[in-house]
């Protein structure tokens, strides 16, 4: 029973990996590797200044409340890429002592990530005018994976 369940979450894991790898990043590829930060946070400030009418100001504050939250999110991505790595070598060899310390790791740098995350959109929320936050109210927020993408893995479901 206990090397069922195992095996069913190493499955799951499995499976959550290959859908995070099958995501795209938002935003025109222009060439075969993903936009970098700045080139995201670019894109998601633009759609949230055409949706919000942000200032000139609100949208230099969004810039860096997001650009700072992608640049502390990206080495605890980096982290957790090379646990499922660890992970995976696990599995097969049968250690279930190192798969229960991994699965709590990336557990822990995916709670690290969603603090990360929540706490940017806390912080461009307060930048936004009572009326910016009404229109932003009536759409996906607070959705998960950053304002505008909505809901993430795990996250809640659509209103």
């Amino acid at each position: 029973m206990h090397k069922l369940t195992l095996t069913r979450i190493t499955i799951l894991a499995a499976m959550f990996t290959a859908m995070l790898a099958a995501q795209r990043p938002f935003g025109v590829l222009t060439s075969g590797s993903p936009p970098d930060t700045a080139t995201m946070v670019q894109n998601q400030v633009s759609r949230l200044t055409s949706q919000l009418s942000l200032t000139t100001e609100q949208a230099s504050q969004a810039t860096t409340i997001f650009t700072n939250a992608a640049n502390a999110v990206t080495p605890l991505q980096t982290q957790i890429s090379t646990a499922y790595a660890s992970l995976a070598t696990a599995v097969k060899s049968n250690a279930t002592a190192t798969i229960d310390q991994l699965a709590s790791t990336i557990g822990s740098l995916q709670g690290q990530i969603i603090d990360i995350q929540n706490k940017a959109d806390a912080a461009f929320y307060a930048i936004l005018t009572s009326s910016q936050q009404a229109t932003l109210n009536q759409t996906n927020f607070p959705g998960r994976g950053g304002f505008g993408f909505g809901p993430g893995p795990g996250g809640p479901p659509p209103r």
